[in-house]
């Protein structure tokens, strides 16, 4: 009997060659599974998996961060550029660093996205006891930090003996490149099993091909979903990120030029169709469009497409009115296929789309139901043209500045943005020219995301222009990948957009009667309320000193002229521009759940409380 061929390896050794060895492949087409591995060394990783990055360096790109959750943040902007087919590594130490990962894995799993986490951890040996930046549990002792990461983990393991890793990192990239599974998954590595040597079976090191899956849907649910499109006199389609994510896009335009059924689209959604299509009512909820809005109130049937319908989607249960309304949801996942009682289409949108395309031959919705959404697009496309225009010599507003940006990119172009006051004015007003153009992260609404997100997405799409939008708020939180962005030589443009504090908790601080209370960057006055002068940071010398190019401009026209510059830019640019201070943020088109205080001394919360209670009478139960 012949003896199996081994090898012997650290634990750390044969993780990494492991991972340089996965592929997924979809549709034919073959992708590199883990890219590369982000990292920041201390003692919880640097002597094992630290030194297996030296060892395997040409095997396996190491990457250098300076956050631990900007490096998660970097990795999931990765992965959703490349459509969940090829993800990042991110290894940290024990303790803070570990702890630091959680808000980024939160952030891929609520959103879908894959990343593998790998952060040091205790001796599993217990022969260094307590180490250093170890959490002691008195009665649990096999407790560490990094159980904090099981939540918000698909998949977790600790790897306490050098073996469990076979079995373990199979698992790890299954989860990872399952469509209808994906998200964080997190392999605590302890530092002794990390340096441990182990003989391992030659074969855990050979190409290993993982085939991400384009499951058809049911035929006996295809035919209902068949029939109750139509019998429905208003179908709307809701495009959510799952659009993207199965390159669905196609395959949906197909359909609605065959059917005529209008689309309009979540934030992880906007983009499945070109903004200029005479289906695309933009988006959807309390950030989105009259159009869109208006037609979802009166729709008889909501065809939700990868999307899982959070709160601004369905205006907290306020937007879908119709007295007979249905819903009809195709979703890879039975998790939201299943959601507001819907009837389900539990399938790959791909494939799931191009099946009803075939299933509906002549089917075309009324040409006055057409007629009527086309106009109200018509009207809101005024009202897009009407908040970007603005005077040459005028102080930007941050609809101007969006307006300035809209014409100068280019259909290749990504603009990332994840929270304040800017996704919704581009939820409202973008006009997406591609699938990957519109990269908003609002599943978590994560501050901080875009700049390390940014990177990730340039390592991934090299060539394409990519725009980090955050207003001063949001930069503040996360500034530090500017300085990997320089080390790396990524030409990635930030617009920084200051307009002294959190615009956008203020402007729902005042509709909710807290008095726009803690949300402006002022001075602290005599009465501790923060109503002095605007404090007298310069985010734009903060950015060059950490390495960026920096441009400032104070009129519409030396913004223009600054964003052409930064997108020709060869390195990583910011343009700086202080917004004028007028408040011209378009009114939300539907509702928003945010309970107000039921009782106060306060006219400001009793007013905000009446009106509270007239809104969330129109909530609805779909059952």
């Amino acid at each position: 009997m012949s003896v199996a061929a081994t090898r012997r390896l650290t634990t750390a050794q044969a993780l990494v060659r492991f991972l340089a060895a996965q592929y997924t492949e979809r549709d034919g087409a073959r992708h590199r599974l883990i890219a590369g591995t982000w990292g920041i060394f201390g003692h919880g990783n640097v002597a094992g998996l630290g030194q297996a990055l030296v060892e395997y360096r040409e095997a396996m790109p190491y990457h250098q961060g300076r956050n631990e959750q900007a490096m998660v943040h970097a990795a999931v902007g990765h992965a959703r550029q490349l459509n969940r087919l090829s993800a990042q590594a991110v290894t940290t130490s024990i303790g803070p660093g570990a702890t630091n990962l959680v808000t980024g894995a939160a952030l891929a799993t609520v959103n879908r996205l894959p990343v593998l986490l790998l952060p040091g951890d205790y001796f599993a040996s217990h022969a260094a006891d307590p180490l250093l930046q170890q959490l002691e549990h008195p009665v649990e002792a096999d407790v560490s930090v990094n159980d904090a990461l099981r939540p918000v983990s698909r998949y977790f393991d600790r790897i306490t003996r050098p073996e469990a890793l076979l079995a373990s990192a199979l698992k790890a990239m299954r989860v990872l490149t399952d469509p209808a599974e994906t998200g964080a998954v997190t392999l605590a590595l302890p530092q002794d099993v990390q340096a441990e040597a182990y003989d391992w079976p030659e074969e855990f090191f050979a190409d290993r091909i993982w085939r991400v899956r384009r499951p058809a849907p049911d035929p006996a649910e295809l035919a209902e979903a068949v029939q109750a499109i139509r019998s429905a006199a208003r179908p709307l389609i809701v495009a959510g990120g799952g659009v993207h994510h199965s390159e669905a896009e196609g395959a949906l335009r197909t359909l609605v030029d065959a059917t005529g059924i209008p689309v309009a689209s979540t934030q992880a959604g906007k983009g499945a169709l070109r903004h200029d299509h005479p289906a695309d009512l933009g988006g959807i909820g309390h950030t989105g469009t009259a159009v869109s809005d208006e037609l979802a109130r009166t729709a008889d049937l909501v065809i939700g497409v990868g999307t899982r319908y959070s709160d601004f989607t369905t205006a907290s249960g306020t937007l879908f009115q119709h007295p007979d309304v249905r819903f009809l949801n195709l979703n890879i996942t039975a998790f939201d296929a299943h959601k507001l009682a819907a009837g389900t289409l539990v399938c790959d949108a791909r494939a799931g789309l191009t099946a009803l395309a075939e299933a509906l031959p002549g089917h075309r919705v009324d040409a006055a139901y057409e007629t009527e959404y086309r106009a109200g697009k018509a009207r809101w496309e005024e009202t897009v043209e009407a908040v970007f225009r603005a005077d040459d010599g005028a102080v930007p507003t941050q609809t101007q500045v969006l307006g300035a940006l809209d014409a100068v990119v280019g259909d290749e172009d990504v603009v990332i943005n994840a929270a304040g006051s800017l996704p919704g004015d581009l939820h409202k007003l973008w006009r997406a020219r591609s699938p990957r153009q519109y990269h908003l992260e609002y599943g978590y609404s994560c501050m901080g995301y875009e700049i390390p997100a940014a990177l990730g997405v340039q390592q991934a799409a090299p060539g394409t222009p990519v725009w980090a939008l955050v207003g001063d708020g949001t930069y503040l939180m996360n500034p530090t990948e500017i300085v990997t962005a320089v080390q790396e030589n990524l030409p990635v443009k930030l617009v920084l957009v200051q307009n002294h504090g959190y615009a956008s908790i203020g402007g729902l601080s005042e509709s909710v009667g807290a008095e726009r209370f803690g949300t402006d960057y002022r001075h602290r006055v005599a009465d501790g309320s923060f109503t002095g002068a605007p404090l007298p940071v310069d985010l734009a010398a903060n950015a060059a000193s950490l390495g960026m190019d920096v441009l400032r401009a104070k009129t519409v026209r030396e913004l223009r002229e600054a964003l052409t510059t930064a997108r020709a830019a060869t390195r990583p640019t910011c343009v700086y521009v202080e917004t004028a201070p007028a408040r011209t943020a378009l009114p939300a088109e539907a509702w928003w759940d945010v309970p107000v205080a039921e009782v106060s001394g306060r006219e400001a919360a009793t007013g905000a409380r009446k009106a509270y209670e007239r809104a969330v009478a129109d909530r609805r139960h779909h059952l």
